[in-house]
Order: structure tokens, then sequence, then C-alpha cells
């Protein structure tokens, strides 16, 4: 599997679709990011069931702010259409594996029900 770059064109109906989607927000200044790039692109090579995405802030400024991105990399996990996951920061390769597997053993249920009850205790 191969990473994708995404743009604001692109962006919502990839995240919200079903299945994983993995979004790493980079720019090409960036050194973290730079480091990060080959250990994202191999965890794309040994999950071809996952989605994985790169957003180039510095090309995508308008969506990088509408996602508040305020560092960088960040790494976005999408699970059926819902953010699971949003940390700033490179990952080591074991701790992007682990990552994976748990957003992969999230019941979904679950994750539907609390985001219900947040959004009815923010009403």
């Amino acid at each position: 599997m191969t990473v994708t770059d995404l743009t604001a064109a692109d962006f919502e109906q990839t995240v919200s679709g079903d299945g994983i989607v993995l979004v790493d927000w980079w720019a090409s200044w960036c050194g973290p990011c730079r480091v990060f790039a080959p250990i994202f692109e191999a965890a794309a090579e040994s999950h071809p069931d996952v989605t994985f995405a790169k957003i180039d802030t510095e090309a995508e400024v308008e969506l990088a702010t509408a996602a508040n991105i305020t560092s960088i990399p960040m790494l976005m996990a999408f699970r059926d259409g819902i953010l699971v996951f949003a940390q700033p920061g490179a990952l080591p390769a074991a701790a992007l594996e682990e990552l994976i597997g748990q957003v992969q053993g999230l019941d979904m249920d679950e994750v539907r029900s609390a985001v219900a009850a947040a959004a009815a205790d923010s009403d």
C-alpha cells in the first residue's frame, strides 16, 4: 500500500469513510517529519488494510488551520469516520505498530456511544 497525498479537496471524503485512516501532517522543512516519513511509509507497506495519508501543511495551510494543527509532525487516526487519536511528534516504528493495533482493536460501538454522550453533554 502506498501513502496518499491529501488535499482540502479530498480530506473529508478520505477520513469519513469506513476503515482506518492514518494521517501524517508534515512540512518539508521539519526535521522530525523527515525522520518519521520512512517509518510511516514502511508501516503503510505492512498494513495494506489501512489507508495511510500525508498532508503537507505548507501546501494546505487552510486545511491545517481548520484542523488546529499547531505542531508537526502530527499523527491522526480515524476509524469509521471518527477521530480516535491525535498526537504531535514523530513515533518510533514500534510505537506506530502499537498504535495501529490499538486502533484495530477498538470496540467501535463503545466509541460511538462515547462520542454521542460527549455531544449530548456539550449541548
